[in-house]
């Protein structure tokens, strides 16, 4: 697949982000490719504000590889080069297996 029908996929598929506003994750990854610029960047935000949510932590503990994957996709869709995880340091054991 190509950048372009990686994110029509997306697109299709509904998905949202989590955030407040539930902002269509294809329109944002489209948004993202036609940005100026040569240098772009995956940002996975890892954190968890809300008390007692630890839906992140439990993928990040519990399947690592689904995160990093779901990342190069992305990568991959936007033309980012480089990734970042932002996650809690009171997640020790998120931390090493990521």
């Amino acid at each position: 697949m190509t950048p372009e029908q990686v994110i029509d996929e997306v697109k299709r598929s509904g998905l949202r982000g989590r955030g407040g506003a539930g902002f269509p994750t294809g329109l944002k990854w489209e948004f993202c490719r036609n940005s100026p610029g040569t240098q772009k960047y995956m940002i996975c935000n890892a954190d968890e504000g809300d008390p007692g949510a630890f839906m992140d932590r439990s993928t990040m503990e519990g399947d690592p590889h689904t995160v990093i994957e779901g990342m190069a996709i992305a990568a991959y869709a936007i033309g980012a080069t480089e990734g970042y995880i932002y996650i809690r340091a009171e997640y020790p054991l998120a931390v090493k297996r990521l």
